[in-house]
């Protein structure tokens, strides 16, 4: 049995040491359901918390990748669809140059199918100048390919190239000035077409097979990122479920340490009854 003493209480002093680690664990348990994290800082675990935003940081990269790919697809899909319009149009003007190619047609007839033509030969003009997004335009040659980011590390990219569709080009080879103004002429300009068909739909495949390329990369990225935060999850949230158990038991103990405590404290008092 431990000696009375007015200047020391062992007692109150282990109940203390005892209540005080409770309260430091509840506060632990406290910041952890407070935040969701079992690790929320270095203090917590330096190791765990240094792999953690090391994957952090590579999900911040990879949403970075993902507007990238984004955005690409949107230049790229822009450009497709203005391409399948361009292909309508051809074949609207593909009629208008084998009508005109008829002999039989007199002056008048032929002027009309030749303003029909112009009107559709000028819109495409107006839809190559329109197929812009986010001021790029991949069909009126001014822009000689576009990138989009594939990794994390801005290291490996994936490049469209550009498909110039503008009248008198490599694709559609019908010039700027075309008309029906002769038979001669428009039997002439339906090969053309012909020609500059077959060049559109090659060159809206190869488009297609960006635009999915891109399409199955952002889809990977996604899977990517979403293994990542999982992981992140498995390193570093707390169990809530765990953490409330935990919080209970912990309160209880830091009752029974304050009652611990307090009785301790009134031990001095006994030596107050030796001296009635």
């Amino acid at each position: 049995m431990a000696a009375l003493s007015v200047n020391t209480n062992y007692g109150a002093m282990v109940a203390l040491q005892q209540l005080n680690s409770t309260n430091m664990a509840l506060s632990g348990t406290q910041e952890r359901i407070n935040t969701g994290l079992k690790v929320a800082s270095a203090k917590d675990n330096g190791a765990i918390y240094a792999i953690a935003q090391g994957m952090r940081a590579d999900l911040s990269g990879f949403g970075v990748v993902l507007d990238s790919l984004d955005r690409t697809g949107s230049t790229v899909d822009v450009a497709i669809a203005a391409g399948s319009a361009i292909s309508d149009l051809l074949i609207d003007m593909k009629e208008k140059a084998l009508a005109a190619s008829d002999e039989t047609l007199t002056t008048a007839q032929r002027a009309a199918f030749s303003e029909d033509f112009k009107a559709l030969r000028d819109q495409i003009d107006t839809i190559v100048s329109n197929a812009e997004f986010n001021g790029v335009n991949l069909i009126n040659g001014s822009t000689a390919e576009i990138t989009a980011f594939a990794d994390a590390d801005g290291n490996s990219v994936i490049t469209v190239q550009d498909e110039n569709l503008s009248l008198g080009g490599g694709v559609v080879t019908i010039a700027a000035t075309a008309s029906l103004d002769t038979a001669t002429n428009a039997s002439a300009l339906v090969s053309t077409i012909e020609t500059s068909l077959t060049n559109l739909n090659q060159a809206l495949a190869r488009l297609g097979t960006s635009s999915k390329a891109l399409t199955i990369h952002s889809e990977f990225v996604t899977k990517l990122r979403d293994s990542l935060e999982k992981g992140v999850g498995h390193l570093v949230d707390a169990d809530m479920a765990k953490e409330s158990a935990k919080l209970q038991a912990l309160q209880t103990k830091q009752q029974l340490g304050v009652q611990a405590l307090s009785i301790a404290n009134q031990a001095p008092q006994i030596i107050n009854s030796l001296f009635q």
